[in-house]
């Protein structure tokens, strides 16, 4: 039960603690984006500490100065008192007791007084005597117990002392009260007191307050609104314009600021709608540039289709031709029919880049297998890895892998890296690697170097058109440099992102995400955009293990190392070998000799046609008929 009560209480207070940090969430949000609350704030802070300073000292001051005026007041009503008292004692000789005549003393001090204890400019009091009788016993006559015993040793010392203190009178009155006495000079043993109630004092003091702190309030609410009208009167053009600059931002280039008078708000208005035109006029020129430029593009590119028609055509003749012609006329025959390639790929690539530019690119989105587009970009570039010597590693995931993509737009994509890849890779092996994450919706693709590599800064400049990190560098794929432009195009029309890594000397990486359904939130890619921090070349065989995440030590028994990684599970490459994932390395010799241990040698020539492959896919057996199998490399030396 106890247990139950405090989970109870803990849930109240966690409740309330979650209640006041709510709150203070949103005043905090409120203050920092109110300026106007900010000024009024502070200036009624300030207001408020000044005025407190000011009515603390002035209630000190006045208070003072009613009491000192008290205080005289009663000095004089003692003196008149003493007379009183001393006359009547000293000047009536009866054969009353000494208690009498006391009490008849005290009651003369009223009768002189007009009979209402009224003490002129002291205001009231009670009186209170005291004196030695005869046989040596005080004898007392009023409300001598409410005087204090400190004040009673001074008088005795015959001296005229006075003393605040609380005092219940007979007439029901207790509170803050002067008590004043004095001895008297004719009779040593007689002491004098007169009691006088601070009730017009406190009345008065409590009258000063009360207009004080009204004033103050009232003060503090002028203030207020006199603050929160001079802020205003800033506050609002300053709301103005940053209200008419994000208008302005969403594309309004005709929104413009109200210029009233001329004030320093009215010079920040025209300098800004001055701004506001300057920019309007210079956007404007750029749209209408770039429609210029779009429209140039595109019409040049279609008109130089038809004289590349022709001129291919002629080519294609004479290239045909070339067993019947000299060498150097069958040489340059070849020259002209791949020169005429790179030019119809970027005749392509600038008609693409108009589309895109234009806002017309289209995705013809169909529901695949996103292994199929990898395993057709690496046919695509098999032969440049193979003119090149770099070894392709391609890691895929087991299972299918169906994303809501464009396919040809993500094999250009994928294509383009790879190229990329092997024109910078300095011979050094290549890797793709694909894996999803259906809880994120996505669908990462990573594809990495060994080669140059990037400075910093120049992963975002890579996706510009036409840029080159190294000019004077030869590209082996005869790239135009628009594919990394049009493949972040291609990845934003997939609501995806296509991201760059590089360091110099280690190489660089590229990721493609892609979300598997569309309209649904991208979440975090499956793969990590920079590599583990491995210094140098890798091999294939390396390479391998470390993207598949195995133990290089239990790789296999041999303590030279594990062979290299050629087959695959995939249902679409023989030898499997139930392997985590689909790792293939394909690499050739230079100079079209013999290929590295790295084929697979299951793979036999003329294997490569796609309808023999058992799942029907242009896979990765496509490959097979550049890289022949050892055998066959064995017969050709």
């Amino acid at each position: 039960m106890i247990a139950g009560s405090r989970n109870r209480v803990q849930r109240w207070l966690a409740v309330v603690v979650a209640w006041f940090r709510n709150l203070g969430e949103q005043l905090g949000h409120v203050w920092r984006r109110s300026l106007q609350l900010r000024v009024v704030v502070s200036t009624l802070t300030l207001s408020l500490i000044v005025i407190t300073i000011l009515g603390v000292v002035l209630t000190s001051q006045i208070t003072d100065r009613l009491l000192d005026a008290k205080i005289n007041a009663a000095v004089e009503e003692m003196g008149r008192a003493r007379n009183t008292v001393q006359n009547q004692l000293t000047g009536v000789h009866d054969s009353g007791t000494q208690q009498s005549r006391l009490d008849d003393a005290r009651r003369a001090l009223f009768s002189s007084a007009g009979g209402n204890q009224s003490g002129g400019a002291a205001g009231s009091y009670e009186a209170a005597l005291a004196m030695t009788g005869d046989t040596g016993q005080e004898i007392t006559s009023g409300s001598i117990q409410e005087i204090p015993s400190e004040l009673r040793q001074f008088v005795k010392q015959r001296q005229v002392s006075y003393q605040f203190a609380t005092v219940s009178s007979p007439d029901g009155y207790k509170g803050s009260a002067l008590i004043i006495g004095s001895p008297s000079a004719d009779i040593d043993s007689l002491e004098i007191y007169l009691i006088f109630p601070l009730t017009n004092e406190q009345r008065s003091l409590s009258l000063m307050r009360g207009t004080m702190l009204i004033g103050g309030i009232v003060l503090l609410v002028l203030l207020a609104a006199i603050t929160a009208l001079v802020t205003r009167q800033v506050v609002l053009p300053i709301r103005s314009a940053a209200r008419i600059a994000s208008r302005f931002a969403d594309g309004r280039l005709k929104e413009r600021m109200l210029v009233r008078g001329e004030d320093d708000m009215a010079r920040l208005a025209m300098s800004f709608n001055e701004m506001a035109e300057s920019l309007s006029n210079q956007i404007t020129q750029l749209e209408e540039f770039g429609n210029l430029q779009r429209r140039f593009t595109s019409d040049v590119s279609h008109e130089l289709r038809t004289p590349l028609t022709t001129v291919r055509m002629a080519a294609d003749l004479i290239h045909g031709s070339s067993d019947d012609l000299d060498p150097a006329l069958a040489r340059s025959a070849e020259l002209l029919v791949n020169e005429l390639d790179r030019f119809e790929g970027l005749l392509n690539d600038l008609l693409e880049i108009s589309r895109h530019d234009a806002g017309v690119a289209e995705l013809q989105v169909e529901s695949l297998d996103v292994r199929m587009c990898a395993r057709a970009a690496v046919s695509t570039v098999r032969h440049l890895a193979k003119e090149s010597g770099v070894e392709l590693v391609v890691d895929l995931p087991e299972e299918p892998l169906v994303a809501e993509v464009d396919p040809r737009r993500v094999e250009r994509v994928l294509r383009n890296l790879l190229a990329n890849a092997i024109d910078h890779s300095e011979g050094k092996p290549v890797l793709m690697r694909m894996r999803g994450d259906v809880d994120a919706n996505a669908v990462g693709i990573v594809v990495r170097d060994q080669g140059v590599g990037l400075r910093p800064g120049e992963e975002k400049l890579v996706f510009n058109r036409f840029w080159r990190s190294d000019p004077s560098r030869m590209r082996r794929s005869g790239g135009t440099g628009l594919g990394l432009s049009i493949s972040v195009e291609d990845a934003n029309l997939h609501e995806g992102k296509l991201e760059a890594w590089g360091e110099i000397g280690v190489g660089a990486s590229f990721r493609l995400t892609l979300p598997m359904v569309r309209g649904r939130k991208l979440g975090p890619s499956p793969l990590s955009l920079e590599p583990p921090k491995i210094r140098g070349a890798v091999s294939p065989e390396q390479l391998a293990l470390d993207i598949s995440g195995s133990d290089p030590a239990a790789a296999g028994s041999d303590p030279a190392g594990p062979e290299p990684a050629v087959a695959s599970p995939d249902p679409a490459i023989p030898g499997s070998d139930g392997s985590s994932g689909t790792i293939a390395s394909f690499a050739a010799l230079p100079g079209g000799g013999a290929e590295s241990a790295t084929a697979a040698p299951e793979l036999e020539a003329g294997t490569g046609d796609p309808a023999n492959s058992p799942d029907g896919e242009a896979g990765f057996d496509s490959i097979a008929p550049e890289f022949p199998s050892k055998s066959a490399a064995d017969g050709q030396s």
